[in-house]
């Protein structure tokens, strides 16, 4: 019996174990149910497209010049006694001062001189004269009829007086110009550019002095793209002076001591494409740059670098978009139906902020602002449109993130 039991019990375990797989095997536990997360829509910045008039404005770029430049040189050679202390480099000085005076003893002696000879000359000159009249009346006392001869009256004597009085007088003039020379006076208002003559110096004729430039106006030569050509104006009418004299509104920009603005005119245009660029230049004209203006603006220096805004054309009913919303120069993306779709344009014209779109989008297109990654079209969106950008008028704001124009 006892055998029998140890037999029973490990058989009984089996069964139980079988009759449990096979009903755990006929009603399987259910899992929980999974659901698929829902796709997630793109959220973008966007902006409504819309016709509108804009003003084209030129950007360039070139340094300052005079527009007129003088090397001072000496005419009479000399020792310099006196030195403007406004001839020093970045002097200004007015017109018609003295900027360097000569040592002038030996000119005014030589004046002197030739004021001498005159003297004599003239009174050579009365005494031939004397002695032709004189001549004369001799002619008729003796009872001699007609006109007397040359030689009886002298008159080749009386020519040679005559000619040494012009001679003294051409001397004594020259002498006076060579006296007058040992002054150098400024031509014009001006400033100092580079001085080269100092006191005690001994100069001869042509010893350069100084070089100076004019104040009343300074220059700048700027490049224009050949693309721009088509969308300024250029002041190049032919002997048209008054048209000439009027140009065209420019700005000076320099960021040398903050960010500084002159305003400019373009008076003229190059009569020649430049060989080495390939470009046209157009000089602009800034009137008196260094004038002690109200707002306390760092004044203009020779040769320094500056950028160039110009007014160019207004066009009426373009589309102009952001740069920054261009992908590759070529496409944009835009919003349908809350669907992103890209877009192939044609740029007619850009700067480095604005582009003015020919083919490719329409009035009241809505244009993605949102800068995108590899993103394809058909994606869904969620589009959040600004109404209130806008492209200012002259372009001198930037529709999309301002600025100055260009």
């Amino acid at each position: 019996m006892k055998k029998m039991t140890k037999t029973l019990i490990p058989l009984s375990i089996i069964g139980l174990l079988l009759a449990l797989a096979m009903i755990i095997r006929a009603n399987p536990p259910e899992r929980p149910q999974r659901y698929a997360p829902a796709a997630q829509v793109m959220v973008v910045n966007a902006v409504p497209v819309r016709l509108q008039d804009y003003r084209i404005q030129l950007e360039s770029y070139g340094s300052v010049q005079p527009r007129t430049q003088t090397t001072l040189t000496a005419q009479v050679s000399g020792q310099v006694v006196f030195v403007n202390p406004n001839i020093r480099d970045g002097g200004f000085f007015n017109k018609d001062d003295v900027l360097v005076s000569i040592d002038p003893r030996d000119y005014e002696a030589n004046v002197r001189i030739a004021q001498a000879v005159l003297m004599d000359a003239r009174q050579t000159l009365a005494d031939a004269s004397a002695r032709s009249e004189q001549a004369r009346e001799d002619w008729s006392s003796l009872g001699n009829e007609g006109e007397p001869p040359e030689l009886v009256l002298r008159l080749p004597q009386l020519e040679a007086a005559r000619a040494g009085v012009i001679s003294a007088e051409a001397t004594l003039q020259k002498a006076e110009l060579e006296l007058e020379r040992t002054s150098i006076v400024a031509p014009f208002a001006g400033r100092v550019l580079q001085q080269s003559a100092d006191i005690g110096q001994v100069v001869s004729p042509n010893s350069e002095i100084a070089v100076i430039y004019a104040t009343d106006y300074v220059e700048v030569r700027l490049p224009i793209r050949n693309r721009d050509l088509e969308y300024i104006d250029l002041p190049e009418l032919y002997r048209d002076v008054a048209s000439a004299n009027s140009g065209i509104d420019a700005q000076i920009v320099s960021d040398l001591v903050g960010r500084t603005v002159w305003d400019a005119r373009l008076v003229r245009t190059e009569g020649a494409i430049d060989p080495s660029a390939r470009q046209l230049h157009v000089i602009a004209q800034i009137g008196d740059p260094f004038s002690k203006s109200v707002d306390e603006r760092p004044q203009l220096k020779i040769g320094q670098y500056v950028t160039a805004i110009m007014a160019g054309h207004m066009l009426e009913d373009v589309l102009v978009i952001p740069n920054s919303a261009i992908y590759q120069g070529s496409y944009v993306y835009v919003v349908e139906d809350d669907i992103l779709q890209r877009r192939n344009i044609e740029i007619v014209w850009q700067n480095d902020r604005d582009a003015i779109v020919g083919t490719g989008l329409g009035d009241g297109d809505i244009l993605v602002t949102t800068t995108l990654g590899q993103v394809t079209s058909g994606v869904r969106v969620s589009a959040v449109i600004d109404e209130s950008v806008t492209v200012a008028r002259d372009g001198s704001q930037g529709t999309f993130g301002g600025g100055e124009g260009s």
